[in-house]
C-alpha cells in the first residue's frame, strides 16, 4: 500500500515494520538481476513519474508532498548527482554514490553505497536519499529502515527525453530550484533545435547500427535517449524494428539481423560503459562481421555511455560526439558549443 508523506515523514501508524521475508528477498533479487542484464530502467520505472503542484510521484509510485526544499541530500545515482550540481545544488549534497565521477567536485563528497548498513546513512542525518529503481530492488532492507527513521527516499530514473524534463523539474522542486530546472530544460531544447537545424539538409543520411550490449547484439528501444541523440545528430537507426526487453531501454535484435542488414550499415556505433565493454578489435573480429559494410570500411566508433544513456545535460555532448562521427564537416568549428554548463549559476558542473 502506498503512503502519502508530508515532507517525507510517515504518520506513526503508517511506519512499515522491518522484517526479513525470504520470498520477497528472492523476488527482489530476480528483479535486480533482470535490471542488470537488460539495462535501464526496471521495477516499473517508466510509468508513474509525476509532478503536480507540491506533490511528486516517484518511480515506485510513492507520493510525496514538498513543503520546503530538502537541505541534506544523499545521491546514490550518478545522474542525480550530476543534475543536482548542474542545478546549483552542490551545497545540499552531503553524500554521493561510490561510482559518481562527474562533475569532479562530486568526488570530494562523502561516499555511500546502497549495500552498506543503514546506520551509516542515519549518522549522516540526511533529509532526502535519492535512489533509482534498481537500488529499490537490490536493497529491500535499507529503504524501509531509512523511511522508518523519517528520511524521505525518492526513486527516479527517466526512460526517455520527455520523462527527463519531468525528472529535472522534480529535482528542482525537491531542492527549491524550480527556475534553474526550467532554465536547464530550455537550454537543452535550444541546443537540440540547433543540432537539428545543422543536419536538416543532410542527404543522404548515414545509416547506423547502435550497439547497446555486444554479447547478444542488443540495441536500444525506440524511445531510448541514445537513439534520440542519434536522430538529433542526423543519423538513421537501421534497427528501428528492435523490441524492448521487459520495458527497459535495451532492445533485442540479434547477430543474424545485424548481418542481414550488413550492406546498409554505414556506421557501427557502440556505447562503452559498465554494461558494455567492447573494443574496436572485438567488433572488427566478430565472426561474420565482414558482411557489415561499416566493419569493412573501418567505420566503427565507440562512445561513452554517460554521454548517450544518462538523463543529464551532457546528452547534448553525446549528440555532438555522434554528429562529429557522422558528419565531421558539419560538426566542426561551426558546431554548437556543448561544453559543460550549469543552469542558474556560473559554475561548471
Amino acid at each position: 500500500m502506498d503512503h502519502e508523506l508530508k515532507n517525507g515523514f510517515p504518520l506513526p501508524e503508517e511506519i512499515p515494520m522491518v522484517r526479513f521475508n525470504i520470498k520477497k528477498w528472492l523476488v527482489s533479487w530476480v528483479a535486480f538481476l533482470a535490471a542488470l542484464l537488460t539495462g535501464l530502467p526496471a521495477f516499473g520505472a517508466a510509468s508513474s513519474l509525476a509532478l503536480e503542484g507540491k506533490w511528486i510521484t516517484d518511480h515506485g509510485g510513492k507520493r510525496i508532498r514538498i513543503d520546503a526544499p530538502f537541505k541534506r541530500i544523499i545521491s546514490l545515482y550518478g545522474a542525480h548527482t550530476e543534475n543536482l550540481f548542474a542545478l546549483g545544488g552542490a551545497e545540499a549534497v552531503i553524500g554521493v554514490g561510490r561510482n559518481d565521477r562527474y562533475p569532479p567536485q562530486a568526488r570530494l563528497k562523502p561516499v555511500f553505497h546502497y549495500r552498506e548498513d543503514a546506520e551509516k546513512f542515519l549518522a549522516a542525518r540526511p533529509d532526502l536519499v535519492l535512489i533509482r529503481p534498481m537500488i529499490a530492488g537490490a536493497s529491500p532492507q535499507l529503504i524501509p529502515r531509512l523511511e522508518a527513521a523519517g528520511i524521505t527516499v525518492v526513486s527516479l530514473q527517466p526512460g526517455n527525453v520527455d520523462e527527463m524534463f519531468r525528472y529535472w523539474r522534480i529535482l528542482g522542486a525537491l531542492t527549491g530550484r524550480e527556475e534553474q530546472a526550467e532554465a536547464m530544460v530550455a537550454q537543452f531544447q535550444a541546443k537540440v533545435a540547433a543540432y537539428r537545424l545543422l543536419t536538416a539538409s543532410v542527404t543522404p543520411r548515414k545509416k547506423v547500427f547502435f550497439e547497446a550490449v555486444h554479447a547478444k547484439m542488443k540495441t536500444f528501444a525506440p524511445d531510448a535517449m541514445a537513439l534520440f541523440a542519434l536522430e538529433c545528430a542526423g543519423g538513421i537507426n537501421v534497427a528501428e524494428e528492435a523490441t524492448s526487453v521487459r520495458g527497459s531501454n535495451i532492445a533485442d535484435f540479434g547477430k543474424e539481423r545485424v548481418l542481414a542488414l550488413g550492406n546498409d550499415i554505414d556506421v557501427y556505433l557502440a556505447q562503452v560503459g559498465p554494461m558494455n565493454r567492447p573494443t574496436l578489435e572485438t567488433i572488427r573480429e566478430e565472426p561474420g562481421f565482414q558482411a557489415v559494410r561499416a566493419v569493412r570500411t573501418g567505420a566503427i566508433h565507440l562512445i561513452d555511455e554517460t554521454l548517450v544513456s544518462r538523463p543529464t545535460m551532457r546528452l547534448v555532448e553525446g549528440i555532438a560526439a555522434i554528429g562529429a562521427i557522422l558528419y565531421p564537416d558539419r560538426f566542426g568549428s561551426e558546431a554548437v558549443d556543448v561544453s559543460p554548463t550549469t543552469a542558474g549559476n556560473g559554475d561548471a558542473p
